[in-house]
């Protein structure tokens, strides 16, 4: 069964097959920094896009489509009082750690789509060409499986946001993305056979099948 064809049988919210829905997961995070994340319209149906994912797990935050041909220019305007920042490697990017200052509130804007795709966003989003430019710091690889990175240093959208509001908001924040994150990336790992059962963050559901997951019960 090709993803095409099983594509009907996914969770609406989630995107993943409905055997291996994580909704049950998904915490709901309070933030006192904004998120706005502004996913390619080519990555919002992929069952592999951790964008919204990661926008799903937090009450404060706002999903905006970007990349139409025909529709009008993307905007973006930060809440009065709010400071923006981007979340970018731009080369006139500054340590996201020198930045962040304790009862400051932060709208932080995040990219979503492959590295060409979010490397056009300050460009093509009204308001961002003033937005400071932030990066995260050196850290461990990334533990996205399921595409190939093409810059060695890139993450997933979840992770890089997981990474961003562990210095904005606290390692809890952090860690609760990174737990989804993972449970995502091994559940899908599980139904191609690549991990074993007792190595799924959040196990798997009862009655799953391997390779070809349904529904328990389902004929």
């Amino acid at each position: 069964m090709t993803r095409r064809d099983n594509a009907h049988q996914r969770c609406r919210r989630c995107l993943m097959h409905e055997s291996l829905c994580l909704c049950a997961l998904v915490p709901r995070l309070e933030t006192r920094t904004r998120v706005v994340l502004f996913i390619h319209r080519t990555e919002l149906r992929k069952p592999t896009n951790t964008g919204r994912l990661g926008a799903d797990c937090l009450v404060n935050s706002e999903v905006r489509m970007r990349g139409s041909e025909s529709g009008p220019m993307d905007t973006f305007e930060a809440a009065p009082g709010s400071r923006p920042l981007l979340l970018f490697p731009y080369p006139d990017a500054v340590p996201l750690g020198a930045v962040a200052r304790p009862g400051e509130t932060y709208t932080l804007v995040v990219p979503d789509g492959n590295w060409r795709q979010a490397s056009k966003v300050r460009n093509r989003v009204g308001g961002l060409r003033d937005a400071l430019a932030v990066t995260l710091p050196p850290e461990e690889p990334s533990t996205y499986r399921l595409r190939h990175e093409a810059h060695p240093h890139g993450l997933a959208t979840i992770e890089a946001l997981a990474r961003a509001l562990g210095i904005l908001e606290g390692p809890e924040v952090r860690e609760a993305l990174l737990r989804v994150f993972r449970a995502m990336v091994e559940r899908t790992l599980w139904s191609r056979g690549v991990v074993a059962t007792d190595d799924v963050t959040g196990g798997i559901p009862a009655g799953t099948m391997r390779h070809e997951p349904r529904r328990p019960g389902a004929s």
